[in-house]
């Protein structure tokens, strides 16, 4: 049996707008005002460090970032640095898990998710049980994932998971707190440019069978909100 969920692919969306719209969504999703809402989107390049993100990590400086055309930003997801830019499909799912939530194994849904698109591209990708979360291919990642519970049920942040993404700027940073592990990107792994375009309707199937959602587009009210946004990149 599958839930009606939103669905909602804004295109490319600068960070800070990106994140205070899904903060408000997730606070609508607490309140029972929205149904659960997977937001599939990319965003111009940042920097994000989460709450294990240690100063060091930044390996360019704030300072440089900014002279190479990215921003840094602090946050209050899960896990250390990581990277965000063109090329990447970036999801947000915006579900309720319940009054006794398993963050452990939403995890897992994320990985599975990504997993099982990865099948139908032609890229073998595994999780590892020697690192907490992610997906793998090999010794490198191809997709961070980081969340929060809202008020320990709603979740939100996501998965960040590369396609034809310019992995240089991943020297920037120590990618998730990982300095002995490398990254990379399903383009890498195929051998093929595998854009977003291509992965983002895989991954939103992908999606609804793991998590049980039957997605339809989310009210204008709400796209809308994105679009508008997203004109200022």
């Amino acid at each position: 049996m599958t839930k009606p969920a939103w669905i909602v692919r804004p295109g490319l969306v600068p960070y800070d707008l990106a994140n205070a719209a899904m903060h408000e969504l997730a606070e609508r999703r607490v309140a029972g005002d929205i149904p659960d809402t997977l937001i599939l989107l990319e965003h111009p390049p940042v920097f994000t460090a989460g709450r294990r993100a240690k100063p060091e990590e930044l390996l360019w400086g704030e300072k440089e970032v900014i002279a190479r055309g990215a921003e840094v930003r602090r946050i209050d997801r899960g896990g250390s640095f990581t990277f965000h830019g063109p090329g990447q499909l970036v999801g947000y799912p915006i579900l309720d898990l319940g009054a006794t939530p398993d963050a452990a194994a939403h995890l897992r849904r994320i990985e599975d998710t990504v997993i099982r698109a990865g099948i139908e591209i032609g890229a073998s990708l595994r999780r590892r049980d020697d690192v907490q979360t992610g997906v793998w291919h090999g010794d490198d990642k191809v997709c961070a994932i980081g969340v929060r519970l809202m008020r320990a049920r709603v979740s939100l942040h996501g998965f960040a998971l590369n396609c034809d993404t310019e992995l240089s700027w991943f020297r920037g940073i120590v990618a998730c707190g990982l300095p002995d592990r490398g990254v990379t990107s399903l383009s890498e792994i195929t051998g093929r440019n595998v854009s977003v375009a291509e992965v983002r309707p895989i991954v939103e199937r992908s999606a609804a069978a793991v998590f049980g959602l039957a997605f339809e587009p989310a009210p204008d009210r709400v796209a809308s909100a994105f679009v508008a946004r997203s004109a200022a990149v």
